[in-house]
């Protein structure tokens, strides 16, 4: 039986910052709007928070079992050996912790929507809806017969559900205020994730082709990978920067484009790295990513 050690290397902590940071930057923006008196919600963000990195888990879980079952991790991945590839994790061990996960990614989430968000009946159906999407999300991105990570939609997701929804969904059920400049912070966090999504496939390349999963970087290629990956972090800092200049905010709000250098440096290194050599970077993207949101929120509430 897998220990506690086992199962949290399994969760990939690492990646569950990233999760969180969505939330963040939404919930940034809702007390900024309390800052100028409107009314405010905190206690959807904390239960956001803590479904996001429910979800987060629950993805990688999946992604765990799925891979191996279809016996994409095998000898020649790149990255870090998953524990059900070590044989730490049984097959029966993974599908229990991933139906309590998906049970859990439920219960947080409807008392989000139902407890504490204080909705009208249009807006459950349409965040129950929302919520039953990203748990069925997180798990077929590599289960089932047609897993839509094995065909290049995995970016598709991640922008979606870790930025619009994570990002804009948080906002609107802390505020109830319907602000479409708000997809702007939120088209800048689905970047920085697909970021960190298209570093992990980019590692994994070879593996990937050779075993079928058509993820974008395959269907791409490498070179047209980092133009891609270049793409995602400007495009990233524009839409932020677009969001400040239609809020009419301080000059100083601006200094978080300063943080610019720091993936400039890794973009400058990811560029001359091989293919297999690419883990740390995809680390340094999800630290790099929460940083910015947690310079660009606090700019933005002074």
């Amino acid at each position: 039986m897998a220990n506690l050690k086992t199962w949290i290397r399994a969760a990939r902590p690492r990646t569950v910052l990233l999760s969180f940071s969505g939330v963040l930057l939404g919930g940034f923006l809702a007390a900024r709007l309390a800052i100028n008196g409107e009314f405010f919600y905190p206690f959807p963000i904390l239960f956001a928070a803590i479904t996001a990195v429910l979800l987060q888990i629950l993805s990688n879980l999946a992604n765990d079992y799925g891979d191996f079952k279809k016996g994409v991790d095998g000898a020649h991945r790149a990255g870090p050996q998953r524990e059900m590839q070590r044989g730490e994790i049984t097959k029966s061990e993974m599908r229990r912790t991933i139906a309590l996960v998906a049970a859990s990614c439920f219960a947080f989430g409807a008392m989000l929507i139902f407890v504490f968000a204080k909705l009208t009946w249009q807006e459950l159906g349409v965040f129950a809806a929302l919520g039953i999407g990203a748990v069925l999300a997180a798990m077929l991105y590599t289960l089932g017969k047609r897993p839509y990570g094995y065909r290049g939609l995995g970016d598709l997701y991640c922008f979606l559900f870790f930025g619009w929804a994570a990002v804009a969904g948080t906002f609107y059920l802390a505020t109830k205020v319907l602000d479409f400049s708000v997809l702007l912070p939120a088209s800048a966090m689905g970047f920085l994730s697909n970021a960190v999504l298209n570093i992990n496939n980019m590692r994994d390349y070879e593996n990937d082709k050779a075993s079928g999963k058509n993820s974008l970087v395959v269907k791409l290629g490498q070179k047209k990978a980092f133009i891609y990956h270049c793409l995602l972090i400007v495009g990233a800092f524009l839409c932020l920067t677009v969001y400040l200049v239609l809020k009419h905010a301080p000059v100083f709000s601006y200094m978080f484009l300063l943080l610019f250098l720091l993936f400039f440096k890794d973009l400058k290194a990811i560029k001359t790295t091989k293919p297999e050599l690419l883990d740390p970077f995809l680390g340094r993207q999800v630290k790099h990513s929460f940083l910015v949101v947690v310079v660009f929120g606090m700019l933005s509430l002074v």
